[in-house]
């Protein structure tokens, strides 16, 4: 529902009837609140809004903000938490777990999947079809999405676990949260990052700074064990250090790279090659299942050359689906290894991506490698540009501050020309080199899915 810009109606402060019956709804709908709970999520002299907007699809939806933070919308006087809400209280409704890199796709809109769902040794939450309900990713219990079930529980099981399970209507980084907060060096009483640092290495000890190319000063080392360090904390203004999905364990759980398997599709030119073993246009294979129905087709046939073992006879139905039309009068037999490749080269390339627990995912052409390449941006700056990550179920935007803290270098994201609803990430400086450890050591991509890693910076040379 927020995948999407809103358009804002209206922006008012709540009326003293109204805060009541607001917290007389949210009792109502959620019994599981005790008065305490109710209390703070409807205090009585805190900032509370009332926002009207029109979600992109034209849906009329109602906010109850509280200091600036979304905590309840109202969709056809029916009344959700937001994530913020299930954050502070993350057992108000039943969830679902799934895998880390579908929240990706709840984030794009897309609703969640039951083959998607990871069914616990408890089974899955009792729910009803239509109840509220939220989804957390394994490791971590915060919430990160909210809807309604499509099915019963009970349904889910019966069917195999196929099909839809939560109407997701609302997500965490949808266009309903705030942006994180940003501080302004300028605004405080250091001006420059420079100045604040070298106060931080001489009167604090807590970083070391050194100068590794001109005009550049990099972190060499932090003081981690630091009293000062250790006993900071984020001031309040800054918004609430519990309320980050980023610090509850999600970034702990370890991505697995798909399962890439090559595959084919029976083309009309072999349709009738594929008769015999009832696959008609479209049908996908493997390359062990297509050499076993031709070798059964060849021998059900009697195609073995007499003479020599190593060929296979030319029928009518061969010759149209694998020779050429000037080798019609000439080729009459073929090797078994032409045989095969001939088929496979007139076949439609395909493959499948399995990720853990979600269904395969089969697409046309051979798997797009992730694409590194190293570009020129003026007075012969160098940047490292990255696409197809999301090929792979990798987040750019985690890519791209993984990417920034390792390097101490600028990251931003790009939408990719000619893609729809793909980011490439743009490093500065030739990163190839750290991009590539990243790809193959961290993420476990394996090296032929990866392109551009012999453009990484020479030893001895300036990147």
């Amino acid at each position: 529902m927020f995948a999407k810009a809103f358009r804002v109606k209206s922006n008012t402060v709540i009326k003293g009837s109204d805060r009541r019956k607001l917290k007389a709804d949210i009792s109502a709908a959620f019994p599981c609140l005790s008065p305490e709970e109710l209390s703070e999520l409807v205090p009585n002299k805190e900032d509370l809004n009332v926002v009207k907007i029109y979600a992109h699809k034209g849906d009329a939806v109602t906010l109850y903000v509280l200091n600036k933070n979304p905590m309840f919308f109202q969709v056809e006087k029916q009344l959700y938490p937001t994530v913020y809400t299930l954050w502070r209280y993350p057992d108000m409704l039943p969830a679902f777990t799934t895998w880390p890199p579908v929240l990706q796709k709840l984030v794009g809109g897309a609703d969640l999947m039951l083959p998607g769902v990871v069914v616990s040794p408890g089974g899955l939450a009792d729910v009803k079809q239509g109840d509220f309900c939220a989804v957390n990713v394994v490791n971590n219990r915060v919430p990160v999405a909210v809807g309604t079930a499509a099915m019963s529980s009970t349904e889910m099981q019966n069917c195999g676990m196929k099909g839809k399970g939560v109407n997701v209507l609302h997500t965490y980084m949808d266009q309903l949260c705030p942006r994180g907060k940003q501080l302004d060096i300028k605004k405080s009483s250091y001006k420059k990052l420079s100045k604040f640092l070298q106060v931080m290495q001489k009167e604090h000890s807590l970083v070391q700074v050194k100068e590794l190319s001109k005009g550049v000063e990099s972190i060499v080392e932090v003081d981690w064990k630091n009293p000062e360090l250790r006993s900071f904390s984020t001031p309040e203004d800054c918004g609430p250090a519990e309320d980050s999905v980023e610090g509850t364990g999600a970034s702990e759980v370890p991505y697995h790279p798909p399962e890439i398997t090559p595959l084919y599709s029976v083309t009309a030119r072999l349709e009738t090659l594929f008769q015999d073993a009832q696959k008609r246009k479209g049908a996908v294979l493997q390359a062990s299942d297509i050499r076993a129905i031709i070798t059964d087709y060849v021998k059900k046939n009697e195609l073995v050359d007499d003479t020599n073992k190593n060929y296979v006879n030319i029928n009518p139905t061969l010759c149209d689906c694998l020779l050429e039309k000037s080798e019609y009068q000439e080729v009459e037999k073929l090797k078994w290894d032409d045989l095969f490749s001939r088929t496979l080269s007139r076949m439609q390339a395909c493959h499948q991506l399995l990720f853990p627990g979600q269904a395969p995912v089969i697409r046309k052409g051979t798997v797009e490698p992730i694409d590194i390449t190293v570009a020129s941006r003026g007075s012969n700056k160098k940047v490292t540009i990255i696409k197809n990550l999301e090929v792979f179920g990798l987040d750019p935007a985690v890519v791209a501050t993984t990417l920034q803290q390792r390097v101490q270098a600028s990251c931003v994201l790009h939408a990719a020309p000619g893609a729809k609803d793909r980011l490439l990430v743009q490093v500065q400086g030739n990163q190839v080199q750290q991009v590539g450890k990243l790809l193959l050591d961290q993420y476990q991509i394996p090296r032929k899915y990866i392109q551009g890693l012999e453009k990484a910076a020479k030893p001895g040379k300036k990147k």
